[in-house]
């Protein structure tokens, strides 16, 4: 048996828009100019709380908890509707997980992205089946780029750093894969705050998911 862990947006989906929707009618509830969806896939991947953050006008906000939690809960009311039904798994994605699932490769999601969203969108889109454990960012006392979240992983499905692969595309996923000691391809279309993922050096660069098959041809 052997293992792949999966970054989910920008590496597997894209997800940016329905993103961009959600932070903007935030934004425009409390009368603050909307973002651009270029700037939301530059704060994409350390979890909605820190993409607000980024997002949000006043900073004096973020630090007074009751208003930043009402901030909060209103982001996660818009993303609610609209997460899953505007955002496109990428080319050759789906395909993949179901070759791979069929000759038996664990498969599993390690995300930033908090439940109840992370399900949402795989529901969406077909594929929660096709994952043996999901991991958000919310699932544990730690997330990316924690490589502590690599190591559960591997203790949960049972298998090594050895023979399992991490797949992402950000600098964040390769800090997080290379601190466990596992292997890390990465994709070139993905979010990364807007900078090339090839200077952050990842073990390998693939320019569609379908090239994961070939880890287990080696």
């Amino acid at each position: 048996m052997a293992l792949v862990m999966y970054d989910l947006d920008g590496t597997l989906i894209d997800t940016a828009s329905e993103i961009a929707l959600a932070v903007n009618a935030t934004l425009m509830q409390y009368e603050f100019n909307a973002v651009t969806e270029h700037q939301v896939k530059a704060w994409i991947g350390h979890g909605t709380v820190w993409l607000m953050q980024q997002a949000w006008p006043d900073k004096r906000d973020i630090h007074v908890q009751a208003t930043w939690n009402k901030v909060m809960e209103n982001f996660m009311q818009h993303y609610k509707h609209v997460v899953g039904t505007m955002s496109k798994p990428y080319p050759t994605v789906l395909d993949t997980l179901i070759k791979l699932k069929k000759q038996g490769i664990k498969q599993a999601i390690v995300t930033n992205k908090e439940e109840p969203y992370t399900s949402k969108i795989l529901e969406q889109h077909d594929m929660k089946g096709l994952f043996d454990l999901l991991i958000s960012g919310n699932s544990l006392p730690y997330k990316k780029p924690d490589p502590t979240v690599v190591g559960y992983c591997l203790e949960a499905l049972g298998e090594t750093k050895e023979n399992s692969l991490f797949v992402g595309d950000s600098e964040i996923d390769i800090t997080t894969a290379k601190n466990a000691g596992v292997t890390c391809w990465v994709v070139p279309y993905g979010y990364n705050a807007g900078r090339d993922i090839a200077q952050a050096n990842p073990d390998k660069m693939i320019d569609s998911i379908s090239k994961v098959s070939e880890f287990f041809n080696q």
